[in-house]
C-alpha cells in the first residue's frame, strides 16, 4: 500500500493549490522572462513555505500571531528572493526597473529597522491571522466577498460587516504605527489633524496639510492607508506590503477576477477542476508542457517532502489585543488538503485564470491568443462604426481606476475585429497628461500623444478579443479622458 502524504505535506499542497497562481503572478512582473519567472516563483515558494512553518511554531509557543497572510508572505518571498539573485551576480534575469528599486532608500526600508517600515506592512502584520487574510483576499486579490467568506468559513451574511470591522481595526494599527514611527517635528505636528481629516469622506484637508502631503512620501503613504473611503485601500495596501510593482499587481488580479466573473465562474477559486468555457481563454500548457509539467512535479515534490526548520523567536512584541477574538474566525492555519487531485491540476484550478499561472511564451502565434485576462466585457464586441459610418475597426474603453492630486492610474481596453499577429495602441491627452509606468504594454509619449505597444507575451488577439494595458501618469489639473484611439493605425469606435 503507497504511503500517504502526512497531514502538513497535504496541507502545503493545498497551499501551492490556492497561492501558486498569486506568486507566479507577481514573479512574472518581477523577472525579465517566463523561464526565469517559474524559477523565482519556485525560489520564492519554498522559502514562503518555511517562513510559515517558523510562524505557525512560534504562535503555538507564544500565542503571538504577527505574521502576514500566507499571500502576501509568498509575495514578499518573491521580493526578498528577487534581492538575493541581485546581490548573487543573477540580476540579469530581473526586470531593469526592478533592480533599480532594489538599490533604492525605499527598497531599504522594507528590511530596515521596523519601525522605519512602511505603515500598511506593520499594520496587516498587527491583525489577528484571519482578520488579515480576509482583508487581503477581499481588498488585494479582487475576489467577490461570497467567494472570500466561503475560503475562510465565514456566514456570508455578516461577511460585509466584518470586512468592514477589520478596515477599521486595520486603519487604527495604521495610525498607532505613523505615530510610532521616527517622524520628525512637522510630520508629527500633522499627525492628528491627518487622522481627523481622513475618517469622513466629507472633510477636506486644509491647504497646509495638502501641501505637506504633496511633498512627504511617508506622511501620504499613512493617509492613503487612514482613508479607507475613495477606493485607495487597495492600492495603500499591496503597495505597502510588497513594494516594487504593488499597483501592477493589483491591477492584474483586478482584470483577472472581473475576467473571470464576466465569463459566468465566480466560484473559479474554489474548484480544483473542470475546463475552460467556450470563448474563454485557455491556457498555454499545450505549448509548454515539458516546462509547465516539469515545474508542477517539482513544486509539488517540494510542498510534500519539506521537513520542518528550527524554531525562530518571535521578535514581534507582545500587542495589547494578542488575546482579542478575531473579527473573521480563523480556522486552521493552512488550509485543508483539496478535493481533487493536484497531481493534475486544470487550467481552472486556482483563484486567476490559467493565464498567470503558466509561463509566457517566447514567441506566440497567432494560433496561440493571450490567455492574460484582458478587461471586463465579453469577447463578442457589438457592432461599433466610425464617424463616417464605417464599421470600426475596434472600440476602446478607458477606465481610470484612482486618482490622486497629481496623477492617477488607470487601464485601457481594446477590442479588436480582427484577428491580430501585434498591435499598436495610441491615443491623445488633452490636458498634459504624462504615462510614467505602463504594464502589459511598452509606452513611447510625444507631446500629449501616447502609443503603447503589444508585449512579448500578448502580442496575438483573436477576432472579437480583447486586449488591455494599465498605467500610471501624472497630471496638473483636470484630468479629461484621452481621445482620438487607434489600433494599429486604424481608428477606434468609443464604449
Amino acid at each position: 500500500m503507497p504511503d500517504l502524504p502526512s497531514p502538513q505535506g497535504a496541507a502545503e499542497a493545498a497551499l501551492f493549490s490556492e497561492c501558486w497562481d498569486a506568486a507566479l503572478s507577481y514573479a512574472d512582473l518581477c523577472t525579465a522572462g517566463s523561464a526565469a519567472a517559474a524559477e523565482l516563483a519556485r525560489e520564492a515558494f519554498a522559502q514562503g513555505i518555511r517562513e510559515l512553518r517558523e510562524a505557525e511554531s512560534a504562535t503555538v509557543r507564544s500565542r503571538r500571531s504577527a505574521r502576514l497572510p500566507r499571500i502576501p508572505l509568498l509575495l514578499t518571498a518573491v521580493r526578498s528572493t528577487a534581492a538575493a539573485w541581485e546581490e548573487a551576480g543573477q540580476g540579469h534575469k530581473l526586470d531593469p526597473d526592478l533592480r533599480l528599486w532594489l538599490h533604492s532608500e525605499q527598497a531599504a526600508r522594507y528590511t530596515g529597522p521596523p519601525l522605519e517600515r512602511p505603515v500598511a506592512l506593520r499594520g496587516l502584520r498587527d491583525l489577528q491571522p484571519a482578520d488579515a487574510e480576509l482583508l487581503w483576499l477581499a481588498e488585494a486579490e479582487s475576489l467577490p466577498l461570497p467567494l472570500v467568506a466561503r475560503r475562510l468559513g465565514l456566514d456570508p451574511a455578516t461577511a460585509a460587516d466584518e470586512l468592514a470591522q477589520v478596515g477599521r481595526l486595520f486603519r487604527d494599527r495604521c495610525h498607532r504605527n505613523h505615530i510610532d514611527s521616527p517622524l520628525d517635528a512637522e510630520c508629527r505636528s500633522y499627525a492628528r489633524l491627518l487622522d481627523a481629516v481622513t475618517r469622513s469622506p466629507a472633510a477636506d484637508a486644509p491647504d497646509d496639510l495638502s501641501r505637506h502631503l504633496a511633498t512627504c512620501h511617508r506622511c501620504a503613504e499613512a493617509a492613503a492607508c487612514l482613508r479607507l473611503h475613495g477606493g485607495g485601500l487597495p492600492g495603500a495596501l499591496t503597495g505597502g506590503v510588497i513594494g516594487w510593482g504593488g499597483l501592477a499587481y493589483l491591477e492584474r488580479r483586478r482584470r483577472a477576477a472581473e475576467a473571470r466573473l464576466g465569463a459566468g465562474r465566480p466560484d473559479l477559486a474554489d474548484t480544483d477542476g473542470g475546463h475552460p468555457a467556450d470563448g474563454e481563454p485557455r491556457s498555454r500548457l499545450g505549448r509548454h508542457g515539458p516546462l509547465v509539467a516539469a515545474l508542477l512535479v517539482s513544486l509539488l515534490a517540494l510542498v510534500v517532502s519539506l521537513m520542518p526548520f528550527g524554531d525562530r523567536g518571535d521578535e514581534s512584541a507582545e500587542r495589547p489585543d494578542a488575546d482579542r477574538q478575531p473579527v473573521a474566525d480563523p480556522g486552521p492555519s493552512l488550509p485543508s488538503a483539496p478535493t481533487g487531485s493536484l497531481a493534475t491540476p486544470s487550467p481552472s484550478a486556482s483563484a486567476t485564470p490559467s493565464a498567470e499561472r503558466t509561463p509566457k511564451p517566447e514567441n506566440p502565434g497567432p494560433e496561440d491568443p493571450d490567455p492574460e485576462p484582458q478587461g471586463t466585457h465579453s469577447a463578442s464586441a457589438a457592432p461599433a462604426t466610425t464617424a463616417r459610418g464605417e464599421p470600426a475597426a475596434c472600440r476602446a474603453d478607458y477606465d481610470v481606476v484612482n486618482e490622486w492630486p497629481d496623477g492617477f492610474q488607470a487601464t485601457v481596453t481594446v477590442t479588436t475585429r480582427d484577428p491580430l499577429d501585434s498591435w499598436r495602441v495610441g491615443f491623445t491627452f488633452p490636458d498634459g497628461q504624462r504615462v510614467t509606468q505602463m504594464w502589459d504594454a511598452s509606452s513611447d509619449q510625444d507631446g500629449t500623444r501616447v502609443t503603447a505597444t503589444a508585449a512579448d507575451y500578448n502580442r496575438s488577439v483573436a477576432a472579437g478579443g480583447k486586449l488591455a494595458f494599465g498605467f500610471l501618469a501624472s497630471r496638473d489639473g483636470t484630468n479629461h479622458p484621452p481621445s482620438g484611439f487607434t489600433l494599429n493605425g486604424r481608428t477606434c469606435a468609443p464604449v
